[in-house]
């Protein structure tokens, strides 16, 4: 048996134990459980790269405004379902700074992570038009919005954009809009768990076809002004972050503060409703609501009952920040640009290493460095390579259960790696070249 890293048959032990019939089709959550017992069981340490969660402290500016408010007494209080009016307030404030856009304070609502935004317009959105009941997803993407579709008991399609950039997009959207069945359509921008970039020209034509078939967009910022390869970090100057809004009235915008702020642990994100979709009478909601007005179904009859509300002092916090973003006191892209130096040098490692970038690059340049990357190794599927890696201390998640089309894919979150592993990381991929020497 080769000598590796990590014990061979701890491994196995673990992942028989585990109950899962495949890593490759695991979830996020189920790969991050089954390296919890690897490390316990071996006290080996592993490269981490399967959570997308923040690798730096909170902003500090957030967690002294959350302290103040809950020494205020606010946790005794229910907050407003619509939300801290501060914070609607700054929020439309970043998003004329920050996108260039205009949507009024009413449609700004917080939501318990941009996660709970995506659930409350899914379950909305099905019910706006009897004979629309999909929804479109441009893949890769985040698996976990598939899974709230499951749930739910949601109809939805999918295709992996990649071979469709650009003006190619246009006539694939068609195919799926021209049905009538589809109400919404999502995708993040940046891409998770790809992180390619959508162009202006490809935003106008999700916008323009989304508008001529009366779909709703829902855009995930998660990763807000996170292509380094431009500075979104002036409030009011340009290059704004790009979105579709610039092209389209008809949208819903999550924003989280997850990673921008890594104010994850807090639960908060923003849902910004356009005024066009907010105010917008749909006779067939009165299916399920007691009013037709779109804006008011998602907030007072679908958010409420879900969680009555965002954690009060959290608002507070993210007030705060935006407030010091707005007023150019705090530089959000700047604190969070680690992740793309960490991203290059990783990247660079792999490559050395036999391994491939999978999705490489944006249309006609290299793809940015940032959060995420994608990799794979030559002659392995995703899920013998998941498996594979486990035994040199690498954590990693597949991309079969993003919607992608590559099967060989593998997704890299660089959050979680410490600078000071980067020579472990280093070390263990060239071990496992050796191990597997490419013909």
């Amino acid at each position: 048996m080769k000598k590796t890293p990590v014990d061979v048959r701890i491994v196995d032990q673990k992942l028989k134990e585990s109950g899962l019939k495949s890593m490759g089709k695991a979830t996020i959550r189920e790969i991050k459980k089954l390296v919890d017992e690897i490390e316990k069981a071996t006290g080996q340490e592993f490269v981490r790269m399967e959570m997308g969660v923040p690798g730096l402290p909170p902003v500090q500016i957030g967690t002294e405004a959350q302290i103040e408010a809950l020494k205020n007494g606010v946790a005794a209080i229910y907050p407003n379902i619509q939300g801290l009016q501060v914070l609607k307030d700054e929020f439309s404030r970043f998003l004329k700074l920050f996108l260039d856009i205009e949507v009024s304070p009413e449609g700004c609502i917080p939501t318990v992570g941009s996660m709970q935004g995506g659930f409350a317009a899914f379950l909305c959105m099905s019910r706006t038009n009897r004979h629309q009941d999909s929804t479109l997803f441009i893949d890769p993407g985040f698996p976990v919005h598939k899974m709230q579709h499951k749930v739910l008991n949601l109809r939805y399609e999918s295709f992996d954009v990649y071979n469709y950039r650009g003006k190619k997009l246009k006539e694939k959207l068609e195919s799926y809009f021209k049905t009538g069945r589809f109400h919404t359509v999502l995708y993040s921008n940046p891409n998770n768990p790809s992180w390619i970039c959508f162009t202006d020209e490809e935003l106008r034509i999700i916008g323009e076809m989304a508008d001529k078939y009366r779909v709703a967009i829902v855009e995930d910022l998660a990763y807000f002004g996170m292509d380094f390869r431009k500075d979104y970090s002036q409030p009011g100057k340009p290059p704004f972050q790009p979105t579709v809004a610039k092209y389209s009235t008809n949208y819903i915008l999550l924003v989280s503060s997850s990673k921008i702020f890594s104010y994850a642990g807090e639960r908060i994100g923003m849902m910004a409703i356009s005024d066009h979709l907010y105010s917008m009478s749909l006779p067939d909601l009165k299916r399920y609501y007691t009013t037709d007005g779109l804006g008011y179904s998602l907030i007072y009859e679908t958010l409420y009952p879900l969680s009555s509300g965002t954690a009060h002092s959290a608002q507070y916090a993210l007030a705060a920040v935006l407030k010091a973003v707005n007023e150019g006191k705090f530089n959000f892209v700047d604190y969070v640009k680690d992740y793309g130096v960490k991203a290059k040098a990783m990247k660079k490692m792999f490559l050395e290493n036999g391994f491939r970038i999978v999705y490489d690059t944006d249309i006609d340049q290299p793809i940015a460095d940032g959060f995420y990357f994608t990799f794979s190794y030559p002659g392995m599927g995703a899920d013998e390579l998941l498996h594979e890696l486990a035994y040199y201390g690498i954590s990693a998640i597949s991309l079969l259960i993003t919607g992608s089309d590559h099967n060989e894919g593998i997704r890299a979150c660089t959050s979680l790696v410490r600078h000071d592993q980067l020579p472990v990381l280093e070390e263990r991929l060239a071990q496992f070249h050796r191990d597997h020497p490419l013909s």
